[in-house]
């Protein structure tokens, strides 16, 4: 996959670190990983309430 300068952009915005170094370091990796996985987590949840919360109402 080539990687584009938007998605450097993005990588550089999200997560403060270059898709270079994110390749190269593990341990900046699993840190921009492991925070990924958290916000996912964190917005389904927000989904679920949200969706428990339509679906109460009818």
């Amino acid at each position: 996959m080539e990687y584009t300068t938007e998605m450097e952009k993005a990588m550089q915005s999200a997560h403060g670190v270059g898709y270079e170094i994110y390749m190269r370091k593990h341990d900046v990796r699993m840190e921009v990983e492991f925070k990924r996985e958290k916000e996912y987590k964190k917005g389904r949840l927000l989904v679920a309430d949200l969706d428990s919360k339509l679906h109460s109402n009818i």
